[in-house]
């Protein structure tokens, strides 16, 4: 009998209309355009606005977009894996929230929290279920409203994030297609220089926090740059030479993208040209858990089945990871 492999059969994505321009960040605060793309690369990202909005009225048309490219109905769907640091609320969990939007009522479903790197710590998880015979379709989606803890006085951070969400279908498939390895890291140092100071159990919200501006995310740069370029870089090379791969069998990185400089340096480790390795920040900026599926999505018609791919994320924890995929159509 053939092993099972999770292969990814669908991908959507959403992007909301309104845009935040480097322009636009000028009049904000003490930045400007140059400054921001030669550090970062990014030049605009898209904010989700409107009253009572969260990370679900993201994640739900990205994964209506892919149900309608299977041509399969919600009810259809075993399982949701949302993987997210801006729930709707502490609880219930988001992913229960989506599955309610959309109208899949045989599904179960949680979120998952590893920040940056949450949708191949999700990835992994639903190709497990898959894998073992027990669910027969897995939806993963990374859905970030970050716009709603990011400190917009704050120079640093408020020029890198953007909203949006992108979502994976995944089924069982035999022909050798599919999530076929993962490394996945963590090492819980990080939580001393990429974190939100208050509102966990040890801080809960209170006037002080609140008047504090504690429930803003807080990043050391400099810090989580150096562990960035050297997790994501050294665990993308480990990844192909645990399965035998160079650079010459990857036909796509899809890195995290966080900073350009980083995406650069990992893709100088797995020794690729910039040819082969999928690039939107300068558009929507750094969407957390959305990143990498938002990259699928906006390459799908150029990704051919057998196609090699590696996907590698950094993310506050700290957390890393990369995954090798076999594309399956």
């Amino acid at each position: 009998m053939n092993k099972i492999t999770a292969a990814i059969t669908a991908v959507g994505g959403y992007v909301p209309e309104d845009k935040l321009t480097n322009a636009d960040l000028e009049k904000i605060v003490d930045t400007n355009d140059e400054w921001i793309r030669t550090r970062t690369g990014i030049s605009e990202r898209r904010i989700l606005k409107g009253e009572g909005k969260g990370s679900s009225d993201l994640a739900a048309p990205a994964i209506q977009e892919l149900l309608r490219k299977r041509n399969i109905d919600a009810t259809e769907i075993d399982c949701i894996i949302c993987a997210t640091v801006t729930p709707d609320m502490v609880f219930p969990a988001t992913a229960n929230i989506i599955a309610h939007k959309i109208g899949a009522i045989n599904a179960f479903g949680f979120d998952l929290n590893a920040a940056c790197s949450g949708f191949l710590y999700a990835l992994t998880t639903g190709a497990s279920f898959i894998e073992s015979g027990r669910y027969k379709k897995v939806i993963v989606v990374g859905a970030d409203k970050m716009s709603a803890i990011v400190d917009y006085t704050d120079r640093n951070t408020c020029v890198l994030f953007g909203d949006a969400a992108g979502a994976v279908l995944l089924e069982p498939s035999v022909d050798e297609n599919g999530i076929l390895d993962s490394l996945l890291k963590s090492d819980g140092i990080g939580k001393d220089f990429l974190h939100m100071k208050a509102g966990g159990s040890v801080k809960p919200a209170s006037v002080e926090s609140v008047l504090a501006r504690e429930h803003y995310a807080y990043q050391e740069g400099k810090t989580v740059f150096k562990f960035a370029v050297k997790g994501m870089a050294d665990v993308s090379a480990e990844l192909l030479e645990k399965n035998n791969l160079t650079g010459d069998d990857i036909a796509w990185l899809v890195p995290h993208q966080a900073n350009l400089r980083i995406i650069d340096a990992t893709a100088d480790r797995m020794g690729l040209s910039k040819e082969k390795v999928m690039i939107n920040i300068q558009k929507y900026g750094n969407t957390t858990a959305a990143t990498i599926p938002l990259c699928l999505w906006e390459w799908e018609s150029q990704l051919k089945k057998g196609d090699n791919l590696v996907l590698a994320a950094f993310g506050g924890g700290f957390t890393w990871g990369a995954t090798w995929v076999k594309w399956a159509y």
